[in-house]
């Protein structure tokens, strides 16, 4: 791990409320020159510490209307099923998100979609129907009560 002092923090923190920041309002939020803070956030890109920069878009706006998580169980364990699988995960791109669990399921996937019959057409006709699929169980989210891409940085300053 990188290590990071209170000044390249305070740079991060900043930079997870508003990505936009110039370097002269990210070195007035940090305490430092412009100059020094341009010097510390290319060392943070560099060293891949900041991903990358994006623009958080609101799904209901643009119409989609459903969030759902699916639980996937595959149909054998085999390295060649599981790559068919993720290999079918890259191409769909209502599938935000997808991870490997322990557990009863194998794979988690967070969909977005614009509507009912846009889940139903994902779960029947892309995932049931892979080989490498054996079980799919899907949940519909009613409420979003939190939603963060933020790390606890406070927990580093420590």
């Amino acid at each position: 791990m990188t290590s990071l002092d209170g000044f390249d923090l305070k740079i991060l923190a900043a930079l997870q409320d508003d990505g936009r920041l110039t370097n002269q309002q990210l070195a007035d939020l940090a305490g430092l020159s412009a100059s020094q803070c341009s010097r510390r956030r290319t060392r943070l890109e560099d060293e891949k510490i900041i991903a990358g920069y994006h623009a958080d878009l609101a799904s209901e706006a643009l119409g989609f209307n459903v969030l759902a998580f699916i639980q996937i169980t595959l149909a054998t364990h085999s390295p060649n099923n599981a790559k068919r699988f993720r290999d079918l995960m890259r191409r769909v791109d209502e599938i935000q998100e997808a991870y490997s669990l322990t557990g009863d399921a194998d794979y988690l996937l967070k969909v977005v979609l614009s509507d009912l019959k846009s889940l139903s057409d994902i779960v029947n006709n892309v995932l049931m129907p892979h080989e490498s699929v054996a079980h799919v169980r899907s949940s519909i989210v009613l409420d979003r009560l939190k939603t963060t891409r933020k790390l606890p940085l406070r927990k580093l300053a420590g």
